[in-house]
């Protein structure tokens, strides 16, 4: 998975994207650009950065990885997410994958920051509570929170600083 973030005037920014509301898996989401590996890959980088081209149209040569946050498991499919971030310019003109993603969202992290909460939640008829973040209309929960929070974590001192 690939955590894009860019600067412009003066704030970070990630991107994200709108899953379409007719997926089998995770429909309607918001999350990162990721998915699976494919066998010839030997290198989950490359599977972040092939996944961020197909679903938002991100050349990798645009990105520059400078790190990544920890592996993150999703309950309800089991899979382990390895999210990757890279540096992107501002400005993209994004190309969503049509039987993906329904839109690309560009929140900066000082909205993702303040759009915090701990939420009660039901999900297929279970209660429980969980760390979001609510930016607009969007609810961002589960693993993408997880990586949110984690982002937000190690990026807390740069945000600090964008906030004085």
């Amino acid at each position: 998975m690939l955590v894009p973030i860019y600067r412009s005037q003066g704030r970070l920014h990630a991107v994200l994207t709108r899953r379409r509301d007719d997926l089998r898996r995770h429909a309607g989401e918001i999350s990162f650009p990721g998915g699976r590996q494919d066998d010839d890959e030997t290198d989950l980088r490359i599977t972040a950065l092939r996944e961020a081209e197909e679903e938002i149209g991100l050349p990798a040569a645009d990105v520059r990885l400078v790190g990544a946050l920890q592996p993150t498991p999703t309950i309800a499919t089991n899979y382990a997410v390895y999210p990757f971030v890279g540096l992107i310019e501002p400005g993209h003109a994004w190309t969503p994958s049509p039987r993906e993603v329904a839109s690309v969202l560009e929140p900066s992290l000082q909205e993702l920051r303040a759009g915090y909460e701990r939420r009660r939640l039901v999900r297929r008829g279970v209660p429980f509570t969980a760390d979001t973040y609510l930016v607009g209309e969007d609810l961002i929960w589960g693993a993408t929170a997880r990586m949110v929070s984690d982002l937000l974590e190690r990026l807390a001192p740069l945000l600090d600083a964008e906030a004085a």
